[in-house]
């Protein structure tokens, strides 16, 4: 192993114990204290802790885990299985050594909120350093494979929405469903953030007969490249142009500002780009 992929793996290991520190401080300070149960086997753990204080989120979320890795071991291998015992005995232990610390509001909406984005941090750097804690991830691929009927995310789906429901019922607080959507929803975009960062890009298809002329004044006046591709109309089976080209945000209305005044009868798509690479965007040097 070279230098370069010690430090590639130093930094992924890195990460995951941060990761592991933040999703802790979501459950510790904000989730548990307000009695909230989002979805995740980490969810399931704070119900058994709401209803026996007893019995440590910790400990339990590694619990419950153990059995799921030891059915998944057949299916994705025991490099997967390895890499997800060490994540869920880091936030475990992480848990359950933060469980001194006070919380933070007793507002539930707005735990649900900062507990979303503490869990959002922490997800975000297990999907970029390649790390899982497993639990309904994991859960959810074996329920597929074993039944062969839905994908993984209609069961990872299914099996949190039975933890939240479960919560709701247990404790008694119908309003936990929506809470838990909150969670869900805010960890959900702030995870995008962590893998994708703030800038985001769009990839415009502009289909127009005057497609020379559209791409020369886009060149002209932005630092983006354009790719033409010849197209046919299939109901008028006429030829036309078709440019393909990516733009960051801020850029889209002068693109289509320009391609308006150079045809206003262009047909043109735009759609959000998950990730771009190349020049002008992300170096393929920093790829992870």
């Amino acid at each position: 192993m070279n230098k370069q992929n010690v430090k590639k793996e130093v930094l992924g290991y890195l990460s995951m114990v941060i990761g592991c520190v933040f999703y802790a401080l979501s459950v510790v300070l904000f989730l548990e204290p307000c009695g909230i149960v989002a979805g995740g086997i980490t969810g399931l753990s704070t119900l058994f802790h709401l209803l026996n204080e007893k019995l440590p989120i910790g400990m339990i979320t590694i619990a419950l885990n153990l059995p799921i890795y030891l059915f998944g071991l057949k299916y994705v291998g025991w490099k997967f299985i390895l890499r997800c015992i060490l994540t869920v005995a880091v936030l475990g232990i992480t848990t359950d050594l933060l469980a001194f610390l006070p919380a933070m509001t007793n507002d539930k909406i707005l735990a649900s909120l900062y507990g979303g984005i503490c869990q959002g941090i922490g997800i975000g750097l297990f999907v970029k350093f390649q790390f899982s804690s497993g639990g309904t991830e994991l859960l959810g691929r074996l329920l597929s494979k074993w039944t062969r009927v839905g994908n993984i995310p209609v069961w990872v789906g299914i099996c949190d929405a039975l933890i939240v429901l479960t919560g709701a019922i247990c404790l008694s607080d119908a309003n936990n469903i929506l809470f838990a959507l909150i969670v869900v929803f805010v960890s959900t975009k702030v995870s995008e953030v962590v893998l994708l960062g703030l800038e985001k890009s769009k990839l415009c298809i502009i289909v127009s007969d005057k497609a020379e002329q559209i791409s020369e004044e886009l060149l002209r006046n932005s630092p983006r490249g354009v790719t033409l591709v010849d197209g046919k109309g299939m109901y008028t089976k006429q030829e036309h142009g078709v440019l393909l080209t990516c733009v960051k945000n801020r850029q889209l209305t002068q693109l289509k500002q320009i391609v308006h005044a150079v045809d206003e009868h262009a047909f043109v798509i735009i759609n959000e780009s998950v990730e771009v690479r190349g020049k002008g965007f992300k170096d393929w040097s920093k790829e992870e």
